[in-house]
Order: C-alpha cells, then structure tokens, then sequence
C-alpha cells in the first residue's frame, strides 16, 4: 500500500471506527466547550489536528528508541507530556511573533485545543496500534478531524438539547453527556459491535 494511502486510511479508522471522542470518550469536555459557538468549532479543531499530526511524527521516532528498552514504556507517559508541552511553548511563540493578531484571538483557548486528553490519547493509541510512519501520521490527522466531526455534530445539536423542552435538572452538560453516549451507540452499531444478550 502507499504511503497516501495508508495515510488515508488510517485517518478513516480514526475518524469513523476508533473516533477519539465516541469510540473512546477522550476529549469530551474540550468537545463540549467547542461546540458552543460556531468559531470554537474551527480553531479548536485546526489546533487540534495541527498538535495531534506533529506530536504524532515526534512520537513515532521516540517510540523507535524508548519501547525497545525493557522498561521504555514507563517512561511514555512522561516523554508524551513533555513533547505536547514543547510544541505548545513553541506554537505559542511562533503565532505571536509571526502572527500577534491571530494570537491575540487564540491565546485565551490555546491551552484547551492542544493540551488535553485527545492529543494524549492519540499518541498512546499510536504506540500500541501504529506500525510506521504514515500510519502514526493517519492516525494523528485523523483524531483532529474525528475530533471536528464530533464538534460539528454536538454543534448543530446544541441548540435543541438547550431548549424548554429538557427538563431543567439536564440542560447543559449533562444532556450533552447523554447525547454523545447515544451518538457512541449509533457509532457502535456502524462499525459492527452488537450486543450479547
């Protein structure tokens, strides 16, 4: 197979089948404090998708090093950390010597988009399912864009989850919680899981 394909591939299984947010409910917190506004929406999803393609070609070349040792894998957590820490400090520089306006815009989110649980997550998923380089990189691109797909969908769900007719103990976060475990169940049914009574 290619390297394009592969690529596409791999972002495919981790848009549809092994969606961040969905399939494995990492982010939903962030997801749901995108999804608010319709601008949250595009700039959380290109720092995301930004952060979770570049720590993941990082971790692809610190994997090769650190998981052949005999006790690599318990320095991962650590290594993943401090590479997500780094490109943030440096993405943060970057926008606000190149770019002060669009800084001036992201700063106050930033954090949000680029340090939490999906990015974390997807490079942990990639040192335990990732085979080379284009499928850490698939797999990277792909999480920001599920990561979008699962923004875009509780985005146009807001506003009917937010209305009258929910009761008021579960407007909010609560029915948002509700409805990414119903949409985790249609997800579910997609790719083939069925239930055993």
């Amino acid at each position: 197979m290619g390297a394009f394909a592969k690529i596409v591939a791999t972002a495919m299984v981790s848009i549809f089948v092994q969606n961040a947010i969905f399939e494995r409910a990492l982010g939903a917190n962030v997801v749901i404090y995108a999804s608010r506004k319709n601008s949250h929406v595009v700039g959380f999803t290109i720092g995301m998708t930004a952060m979770t393609t570049v720590a993941s070609i990082i971790s692809y070349f610190l994997d090769g090093l650190l998981l052949p040792l005999e006790l690599g894998y318990l320095f991962m957590p650590l290594v993943y950390v401090t590479v997500i820490s780094i490109l943030y400090v440096l993405a943060l520089l970057f926008l606000w010597r190149l770019f002060p306006d669009t800084f001036a815009l992201i700063k106050k989110h930033a954090h949000l988009a680029i340090v939490n649980c999906t990015v974390l997550g997807a490079l942990f998923l990639n040192s335990a399912y990732g085979s080379d380089i284009w499928s850490y990189i698939g797999y990277g691109f792909g999480t920001g864009i599920g990561f979008f797909l699962a923004c875009f969908m509780l985005n146009i769900a807001h506003e009917k989850l937010d209305s009258n007719k929910i009761p008021r103990a579960f407007r909010g976060y609560p029915i948002m919680l509700i409805y990414i475990g119903i949409v985790s169940m249609g997800f579910y049914v997609l790719v083939g899981y069925t239930a055993k009574f």
